[in-house]
């Protein structure tokens, strides 16, 4: 299934990651957009806008953290009822977190779905900590890991996706992992599904506003700092078809979310072309980005149908009305400092 050897090569990795210094900054007063679509199963690569540009990942480095779980659980070295434990470093991690003191305890299915849904950094920090012994170390595990299953342009520095100025992703890499946690752990991705996670006397739903909402959408995950942008790596299932989207550095979530719907939707109106020719072709997919505000919660298939504005890029589908409250404005483009070490939160409301 995965690369055998896993253990001499995660050494011999961390050695060459070590000694890399080719690795390309991210963006600095540049556009932080880039976008991926790609089929999972065929690898044909249906878009690609900047897809191997250096942006940050934010919390979809926690994709990542996940695969390494993953592992560890094939492997046999925990068992989903094995207890994390927070140390004092993963209790100081700031927002996103579940709040957890030195020496409490969650057990490794917990610490899944605080990752998945809360995109808990205290977590991940623990996760990190427990694989890799310290979580610098797990990062550099991280990363050799990466480079095996072919992202050759990322890099980790930590096990959360928060600031740090080394830290960098491309779209098509965010995309290759996204089908890698598809294809080699089938038993696990439904976490990925995940609609919520209860926590002690709290609570939080999954921030990808698009399961459930978008026909097929089944994960995976989003990810913010206010160097990043809003990001979202998300798969979709239809009719034989599945699709990954990758869309880096949205101005909002809103605007990040009807740009993935429209990408998405794209996808499989390129498919029903391919088998019926006369079928009325997506315009504009390859090259068209947006940048709209959705109303709250516009995004459901219960809304109302209204007529769209003539500017709009969207139509009605399955049932699901995607409504602008204003024209298409400039692509997102606008110019972003790097790194902010000021924001300390990797996840939007």
């Amino acid at each position: 299934m995965k690369s055998a050897g896993f253990g001499l090569k995660v050494l011999a990795g961390v050695f060459v990651a070590a000694l890399t210094l080719g690795f390309a900054a991210p963006a600095a007063a540049q556009d932080r957009y880039a976008a991926y679509v790609m089929d999972a199963r065929t690898n044909e690569v249906l878009l690609e806008d900047q897809a191997n540009e250096a942006r940050y990942p934010a919390s979809l480095t926690k994709m990542m953290t996940l695969y390494m779980l993953f592992e560890a659980l094939e492997r046999g070295d925990i068992t989903m009822d094995t207890r994390l434990t927070a140390s004092r470093n993963a209790s100081r991690q700031p927002p996103s977190r579940l709040g957890l003191r030195r020496g409490d305890t969650i057990t490794v299915d917990q610490a899944i779905r605080a990752l998945v849904v809360q995109s808990a950094n205290d977590v991940a920090t623990m996760v990190g900590e427990r694989l890799g012994g310290s979580e610098a170390r797990f990062a550099a595990n991280m990363t050799a890991r990466a480079r095996e299953l072919g992202m050759t342009e990322s890099r980790f520095a930590n096990a959360s996706g928060l600031p740090d100025t080394r830290h960098r992703t491309t779209a098509h890499d965010m995309a290759v992992l996204a089908q890698a946690l598809w294809r080699d752990f089938p038993e696990h991705y439904h976490y990925f599904q995940t609609p919520s996670f209860a926590w002690r006397r709290g609570s939080g739903r999954n921030h990808n506003h698009l399961l459930g909402q978008v026909e097929g959408v089944d994960g995976i995950k989003t990810g913010y700092t206010r160097a990043s942008g809003f990001n979202l790596a998300t798969m979709a299932e239809r009719n034989g078809h599945r699709v990954i989207v990758v869309v880096l550095g949205g101005e909002t979530a809103a605007a990040r979310d009807a740009q993935v719907a429209y990408l998405v939707e794209g996808a499989y109106q390129e498919y029903a072309r391919r088998q019926d020719p006369n079928a009325a072709q997506f315009a504009g997919l390859r090259t068209r980005r947006l940048d709209v505000q959705l109303a709250p919660g516009v995004l459901t298939a219960a809304a109302p149908a209204r007529p769209l504005p003539p500017s709009s890029p969207y139509d009605t589908y399955q049932g699901m009305v995607v409504e602008t409250l204003s024209p298409v404005r400039a692509p997102l483009d606008q110019p972003v400092g790097q790194g902010d070490e000021a924001d300390q939160s990797t996840e939007e409301e």
